[in-house]
């Protein structure tokens, strides 16, 4: 777990401050540096070139599944003393060990969203006294920035060069939009690469999930204007453009200062006299766009120049109002620091891969190439609730992007022979279309409960907005057209008078051809009776097939024990699969199935059985289903224990909690996990369900053992604000208060 530091001059609350040192130099699993629109990763000098990412700009290769295309790396500034035998080492070239960097702190703000990394780099006994602060700004989408200070403690000439990294396009590359399985365990071995995570923080899915290639079409640099630009393009994708402008130190003429450009480096070079014990502040401004979002390179250097003009400072101090700005909506917790300091790294990491005001979506892994940035219902179930209440305009965004690609999904319907709208599993971030790796095809064509979750997050977006309008122009026509595909999808079983869905992959992906999947079907006729009500909202004539699907529908369910069934009892359980069951996703705040309280009971300990006999590496997604279970029958205790497992089961990484699959794949950013905890608060342990009539108490509020009280602050219902409080009352029984939330200042 991550280390607590001491809160700096401002006294930012600790909960907001995780952060690394020498000791973590050979664990380090990189934060993230994100504003939903771009995204780098850190390394632990504070001045490499990491990887770089913008929102839906993807790499459609031939042969291969989209991917997010790496743009120019340009956190990047490196330095030299001067001082090596060759009179030339370079500062991200030295070991990285607590000799060469001493006194080390990195700390990741979450309140202000700034990475800044201190320490005394000793080069052969010239010592240099170095700190960097990055961010990549919440108030100027388009604009990133890095600032660095030197204090030498020496006199002499040092060397600095501002970088653009220019990525080699990635090598091996696989064709998998149509390689087997087989065939591509067989491609991986034959390149010397394995399907095996690497510590401390490649994933096992690494030598599938690399990055897609962006290639530069025209660049060029400035020296005397000390500025950098280009123009690229995503392979067989949308253009791109990049600048960057560099600010010296006040009356600090450098010696030399020229562009160096190669096939894979375009950058400012510069030599400079230097004094012992003056601090030097260099800055270095970036400006990005991408076809659809901005303009072209000259732009890019416009906003960059102009953002030097203004100084780091003052790009800062807009960036930080906008987190403090974010940061009014929050979870606040009494009685547990560390889970504290989780929900804020969750939240963070939400906000740092998701847009406002977009129709853009959320991959499983936001803006990394973790799952290829493709949208799964992690984007719709997971991500999206997580946000509603808290950040409503981030979580319209996913939901508006379904219905911008609701058209590719009419598509889909109409080549598979069903009617309506056919939503991909795994749909690219741009345009919507199917992209499943070919060796997964099965779960494209039956992995269909995707369909019922986008409907029913459209209608949770309507319930928590009122806003009609909305649900008429965009809502609706979602809503209606997966209903549509549901009624054409569903076959009437004569002989049992009820309708069942056969051939799916259920939750459970082991199980890839069964029929009445009961999560599908619970799904499926929810979103079906969500369309007959929306109908009725907007004015629309619901077609009464809807309503004789839903009320027929079968769902699986054991009269013998009283309990649900993962799918349709002819199918034996005979896998070993990960994460073993979904029962107890049944209860899952947007779904919601209606039972009794014995059933509710009997569905948890059912689940809980099969969870603990399976020998799969626990699941982060599956914790959150298991506690809100447990809080919906009332056991705190219970509830407590699952939600306690984020922090024991070793998916969350250290130094900056990142939030992780499961505990060894090193599958980081996972939104999904991130958004499963902050669901099992927000309704979880509230009790709260979003219903026709408002925020209504569907359950009982449920307070973790360990916890004095919780607040939920700023929630947005229907253009009210509120703070939502649990607390213990003098019983010692959790009671919930609503108040309207402060005015802001």
């Amino acid at each position: 777990m991550a280390m607590a530091l001491s809160a700096p001059a401002a006294a930012t609350d600790p909960s907001f401050l995780l952060g690394a040192t020498a000791r973590d130099f050979h664990s380090y699993f990189p934060t993230q540096l994100g504003n939903g629109y771009i995204s780098t990763l850190s390394a632990p000098r504070g001045t490499e070139g990491n990887l770089a990412y913008m929102v839906a700009f993807m790499d459609y290769a031939q042969g291969d599944i989209s991917r997010p295309a790496a743009v120019p790396g340009w956190s990047g500034i490196d330095y030299s003393t001067g001082n090596a035998p060759s009179g030339h080492f370079w500062l991200n070239q030295a070991a990285l060990d607590s000799a060469t960097f001493q006194d080390y702190r990195q700390v990741l703000d979450l309140h202000d969203g700034t990475l800044t990394t201190r320490y005394r780099y000793d080069d052969h006994g010239r010592a240099t006294r170095i700190e960097v602060t990055s961010l990549v700004s919440q108030a100027s989408p388009h604009l990133a920035a890095t600032q660095l200070s030197i204090t030498p403690e020496f006199d002499g000439e040092v060397e600095l060069s501002f970088p653009l990294d220019l990525w080699a396009p990635h090598q091996p590359r696989f064709d998998l939009a149509r390689l087997t399985g087989e065939q591509v365990l067989e491609a991986v071995a034959a390149n010397n690469l394995k399907l095996q995570a690497v510590p401390p923080a490649t994933p096992d899915r690494a030598a599938l999930w690399y990055h897609g290639d962006t290639h530069v079409l025209a660049a060029d640099g400035d020296a005397r204007d000390l500025t950098l630009w280009l123009d690229g393009r995503a392979e067989q994708g949308l253009a791109m453009g990049e600048a960057v402008a560099v600010a010296l130190p006040e009356g600090l003429a450098p010696a030399d200062a020229r562009v160096y450009r190669s096939p894979w480096r375009l950058s400012l070079e510069l030599k400079a006299r230097v004094h012992k014990g003056r601090t030097y502040t260099f800055g270095k401004f970036v400006a990005l766009s991408r076809e659809g979002w901005g303009d072209d390179a000259k732009a890019d250097l416009a906003l960059a120049r102009a953002a030097r003009k203004d100084g780091f400072a003052r790009l800062r101090e807009a960036h930080v109002a906008a987190w403090h700005a974010l940061w009014r909506s929050d979870i606040r917790i009494a009685g547990d620091p560390q889970m504290q300091r989780v929900v804020h790294a969750d939240l963070y990491y939400l906000l740092s891969n998701t847009t406002p005001g977009t129709a853009w979506p959320s991959g499983a892994c936001g803006l990394t190439p973790g799952y290829a940035a493709h949208v799964f219902w992690d984007n719709d179930t997971w991500v999206f609730p997580a946000l509603l209440l808290l950040h409503p305009q981030r979580a319209r965004s996913l939901v508006d992007f379904r219905s911008r690609t609701l058209p590719a999904a009419r598509a889909r319907a109409k080549a598979s022979g069903l009617r309506g709208a056919k939503f991909p599993w795994e749909s690219d971030p741009q345009n919507g279309t199917e992209q499943v790796p070919f060796s997964a095809h099965v779960l494209g064509e039956r992995e269909i409960h995707v369909n019922a979750d986008v409907a029913i997050a459209q209608w949770q977006y309507y319930l928590a907005s009122g806003d009609r309008d909305w649900l008429a122009r965009h809502g609706w026509p979602v809503i209606r057209d997966v209903a549509d595909f549901w009624v054409s999808r569903a076959t009437y079983i004569a002989a049992r008078q009820r309708y069942e869905i056969h051939h799916v992959t259920s939750v459970l992906e082991a199980y890839n051809d069964v029929p009445n999947d009961t999560f599908t079907n619970a799904s499926a006729r929810k979103a079906l009776r969500i369309a007959t009500a929306a109908a009725g909202v907007v004015g629309a004539q619901a077609d009464p097939r809807w309503a004789e699907v839903a009320d027929r529908l079968y769902i699986p369910f054991s009269e013998k024990d009283r309990h649900h069934l993962d799918f349709d009892p002819s199918v034996a359980r005979d896998i070993d699969a990960w994460g073993d069951t979904a029962v107890a996703a049944l209860v899952y705040p947007s779904l919601d199935l209606p039972m009794d309280v014995s059933v509710r009971r009997n569905d948890f300990l059912y689940a809980t059985g099969l969870i603990e006999r399976s020998h799969q590496p626990l699941n982060s997604m599956g914790l959150s289903p298991m506690s809100i279970a447990a809080a919906a029958q009332g056991d705190a205790a219970a509830a407590g224990a699952w939600f306690q497992r984020n922090l024991t089961a070793g998916v969350i990484k250290p130094p900056f909690d990142v939030p992780t699959e499961t505990a060894t794949n090193n599958t980081g950013y996972f939104l999904t996990a991130a958004g499963g905890l902050l669901q099992n608060i927000q309704y979880g342990f509230t009790g709260l369900r979003l219903r026709e009539e408002g925020l209504v108490q569907a359950y009982p509020p449920v307070l973790p053992p360990a916890w004095q009280s919780f607040t939920l602050t700023h929630v947005a219902l229907r253009g009210a604000y509120y703070d939502i409080t649990v607390s213990r009352g003098r019983d010692g029984r959790a009671e919930l208060t609503r108040r309207p939330a402060e005015e802001m200042p």
